[in-house]
């Protein structure tokens, strides 16, 4: 009988335990390049083809950029770390140069660029 009653009184606290954790989330940032202020950080390499920039992060993710070029002429072929609001594809206005993006590239409006290293990790070829 009294072990039941122990069995019952641990089952129920750990109940309690676990709905008290459900109700507090962590704080710490579990998204993947996501801050709580809807920006994304995206890490990878600066390209430029037909005057269009791309980012290709290090899981094969290539971002189309858009926002001040300026910001980002000198760092093409370079490591670096974007900070910026993204769009899918469909929704993000097509570059002008008439190239051919594909249907689910994200477009990554640029805000902030923090240089990381002078040569890209990835090889261009996957």
């Amino acid at each position: 009988m009294s072990k039941t009653l122990m069995l019952t009184l641990a089952l129920l606290l750990s109940t309690a335990w676990l709905k008290a954790q459900s109700q507090y989330p962590q704080t710490g940032s579990s998204q993947k390049g996501a801050s709580a202020s809807g920006q994304t950080a995206a890490q990878g390499c600066l390209q430029r083809s037909d005057g269009n920039y791309m980012l290709t992060d290090n899981a094969g993710t290539t971002y189309q950029l858009q926002g001040d070029s300026s910001k980002l002429s000198e760092h093409v072929g370079h490591e670096v770390q974007i900070t910026g609001s993204t769009a899918s594809a469909s929704s993000a206005t097509t570059p002008i140069a008439g190239t051919s993006t594909s249907a689910t590239q994200p477009t990554l409006t640029v805000q902030n660029v923090k240089h990381i290293s002078k040569t890209c990790k990835q090889a261009s070829a996957k």
